[in-house]
């Protein structure tokens, strides 16, 4: 398994980023986060690590159901932003819709769609694959 040097969580839910942060540092996978409690933060953030010529993230784990710009917005919005470097996005929800699935695939840059809550296995299964 690779490991990458920033990991990039978008999520609202304050136990879910502790938990997949903990995972993360357990599995020895990334370096070093970036953590964002809303599209809006993340978007604003990132453009500027963006202008700033600062590193990016390797990977983004995206919730959809956030207050102010919720994931759909932000993915919206983040598509528009002209950047060098593929970042690899993973969609982490509590969601079972299957348009909400369906609507994920829509997006070029979404790797994948992982249903809540993520599991240790899940989270090797989407670091192996980077």
């Amino acid at each position: 398994m690779k490991k990458i040097d920033l990991a990039c969580i978008i999520d609202d839910d304050p136990i879910f980023i502790y938990g997949a942060k903990r995972m993360m540092e357990l599995q020895n996978v990334c370096k070093g986060f970036l953590i964002y409690n809303n599209g809006q933060e993340a978007l604003d953030a990132l453009i500027a690590i963006i202008e700033n010529k600062s590193k990016l993230p390797d990977v983004i784990l995206l919730d959809l159901n956030m207050p102010i710009l919720d994931g759909w917005q932000f993915l919206d919005e983040f598509i528009k932003v002209k950047i060098d470097k593929k970042i690899i996005i993973y969609i982490v929800s509590s969601s079972v819709d299957p348009a909400d699935m369906l609507k994920a695939k829509s997006y070029s840059n979404v790797t994948n769609y992982i249903i809540k809550p993520i599991s240790l296995d899940r989270l090797k299964e989407v670091f192996e694959a980077i």
